[in-house]
């Protein structure tokens, strides 16, 4: 069967063995991803599988928002809020996307400082990101709350088209949920790092051998794409 192959018209030596390489690899004990570990790897599928996740729900939004005949609520109106008694549109997301995309620079500092082993900087950086984490949950908690409040159902709203509603809970509620997961995520490898977990070797979930602090940069890559798909939905869903 392997000289048949072998004697195949159209097909390299070099391309064969590629290929046989490549099923050796994720068919034998060995990583197929040589350089990066396992952790690493499996973040970067899982972040791949989300990425097709929310760009379904994303072109899903663009597809209903296009075709409705009737009128699509208009943004800065609808996510306006009265301070002063002045009508201020966009203003709480403005501030929750800078609450987030902060997060990214915190946690950036943080992953550099885990290299470093400067424990007590990374676990300090960590918590900063979780509590701008913490604080957009919260924002966004109030602004569906207002909404709510405001007539605003999955099923209609009184503003026009009714996929407005389920477009906007289901989006935004999907990414706050990643946001949560994020948030608690980091409170978990912050202790672990305060602790030194990671320089002693503790047995328990998530802890590397000693020394190595990549489970930061993984929950890093976590946290960055978060920080990503948010800035493509405040384009898509609150500019548009």
């Amino acid at each position: 069967m392997a000289e048949t192959v072998l004697t195949n018209p159209g097909q390299s030596t070099a391309e064969l063995e590629g290929w046989r390489g490549i099923a050796a690899d994720w068919a034998s004990d060995q990583r197929a991803f040589k350089n990066v570990s396992w952790g690493k790897a499996m973040m970067w599928i899982f972040l791949l599988s989300d990425t097709f996740i929310f760009s379904c729900f994303l072109l899903s939004y663009m597809t209903a928002r296009m075709s409705t005949t009737v009128p699509w609520p208009n943004p800065s109106e609808v996510f306006a809020l009265n301070i002063g008694g002045n009508h201020i549109p966009l203003i709480l997301i403005a501030i929750m996307t800078f609450v987030l995309i902060s997060s990214s620079g915190t946690m950036a500092m943080a992953v550099n400082f885990g290299y470093r082993r400067d424990r007590v900087r990374t676990a300090i950086l960590m918590l900063v990101t979780a509590a701008f984490g913490a604080t957009f949950v919260g924002m966004q908690a109030f602004e569906w709350t207002k909404l709510i409040m405001e007539g605003v159902r999955p099923w209609g709203n009184p503003w026009g088209a009714a996929q407005f509603g389920s477009s906007f809970f289901m989006i935004t509620g999907f990414h706050g949920t990643h946001v949560t997961i994020g948030v608690i995520f980091l409170i978990a490898i912050a202790r672990k790092v305060w602790r030194g977990d990671f320089d002693v070797e503790r047995r328990g979930f998530f802890t590397s051998r000693k020394g190595y602090y990549e489970i930061v940069e993984i929950t890093g890559l976590y946290w960055h794409f978060v920080d990503l798909v948010w800035v493509f939905i405040f384009a898509f869903f609150y500019l548009w």
